[in-house]
């Protein structure tokens, strides 16, 4: 097994550093670089962020994910039961998920929320938003492959990059559906910058400008609050 030395290291010869914040005998708590899976889609041969964990602490349980091209924070379990028991019961533990983006254009409103139903074609994969209807409600849905789904957006600054504005936008997930961002910013008229898949034209750092930078939920065992918080690079926030 590698050491927690070792697992970063690797990471800072790559450029795609892979850092554990957090671990105790139930949880390990690591931050993603972009470009890196979260797990293995079933070729041989993948870096992911599993992997490069399960060589430094041994058998390991996937509790969520990120996409490949999102930075930030991920949680893995030690042991069956400590995975199925924050699972299970993932909605109601996390008290908080934060994300930071750079969205095309400029966006004047200082906050906001985005709420849509989502649905996931299974043909492109692509997840699509629809409007609320005037009576529908969150329990529901118009069909019932549709799912509710609700986002907090508040402005951050507005930041030049080439000659073009983004808007640095920090997002409060209500809900955690797949895409729920990427496809939500792209619904407002924003995409998130580097985001080709949800409308984006412009890549100007290189990569999805997407950070999971705060995540807080109660510990399984030990009832208390954890929370985890994750600075997105310094690409995105030219500060």
């Amino acid at each position: 097994m590698q050491t927690k030395s070792e697992i970063m290291a690797k990471g800072r010869r790559r450029n795609d550093d892979l850092e554990i914040i957090y671990e105790d005998q139930w949880l390990i708590i690591v931050d993603k670089p972009s470009g890196l899976l979260s797990m293995s889609t079933g070729k041989s041969g993948e870096d992911t962020a599993y992997a490069r964990v399960y060589d430094y602490a041994g058998k390991i349980f996937v509790v969520h994910r990120l996409d490949r091209d999102t930075s930030g924070l991920l949680v893995f379990a030690k042991d069956e039961e400590t995975k199925i028991a924050l699972q299970s019961n993932w909605e109601e533990a996390v008290q908080e998920r934060g994300y930071t983006a750079l969205l095309e254009g400029k966006i004047d409103d200082e906050e906001g929320w985005i709420e849509s139903w989502l649905f996931e074609s299974k043909k492109s994969l692509k997840v699509h938003c629809y409007e609320l209807g005037p009576k529908d409600t969150p329990e529901k849905p118009p069909r019932k492959d549709w799912q509710y789904a609700s986002t907090h957006c508040r402005r951050l600054k507005h930041i030049e990059i080439d000659g073009l504005t983004y808007t640095q936008v920090e997002f409060r997930l209500e809900t955690g559906r797949k895409n729920q961002i990427r496809v939500h910013s792209q619904w407002i008229g924003h995409p998130i910058a580097g985001d080709r898949k949800y409308g984006a034209e412009t890549n100007p750092i290189g990569r999805l400008a997407l950070h999971a930078g705060v995540l807080s939920f109660i510990h399984p065992w030990t009832g208390k609050t954890m929370k985890f918080t994750s600075r997105p690079p310094r690409s995105f926030r030219k500060d």
